[in-house]
């Protein structure tokens, strides 16, 4: 089985303020089938409260980020699934919930890890 990120970006999730409570409960709903169905791995929020930092090999630690992800943000959940299709379903649900599109991505599997 393949694991898999489903995320979104903080600015995509965008419905009315009245909308909170149905959209939380929809999404907290899909997080019980996922648990339920023995898929659920991981989720959660990036607190963008908190700012990057980098970390060299020598423990050198600077302020920032790879440029490309600047602006790393919003919420992620890991999913492990048999199958691509399987993921895409679940990022559908989580679209569903969210009113928002989910960016899936795979991660390679490395059987020394």
């Amino acid at each position: 089985m393949t694991k898999y990120l489903i995320s979104f970006p903080s600015d995509a999730i965008i419905f009315p303020e009245e909308d909170r409570q149905a959209v939380s409960d929809a999404a907290h709903a899909v997080v019980r089938e996922a648990k339920d169905a023995g898929v659920w791995v991981f989720a959660g929020r990036i607190d963008e409260s908190v700012p990057p930092v980098m970390v060299d090999g020598d423990g050198t630690v600077t302020d920032g980020t790879y440029p490309p992800t600047k602006h790393l943000e919003g919420g992620y959940t890991v999913l492990e699934v048999p199958s691509r299709e399987a993921a895409l379903e679940w990022a559908a649900k989580i679209a569903a919930a969210c009113r928002c599109a989910q960016e899936v991505r795979a991660f390679q599997y490395d059987p020394s890890l």
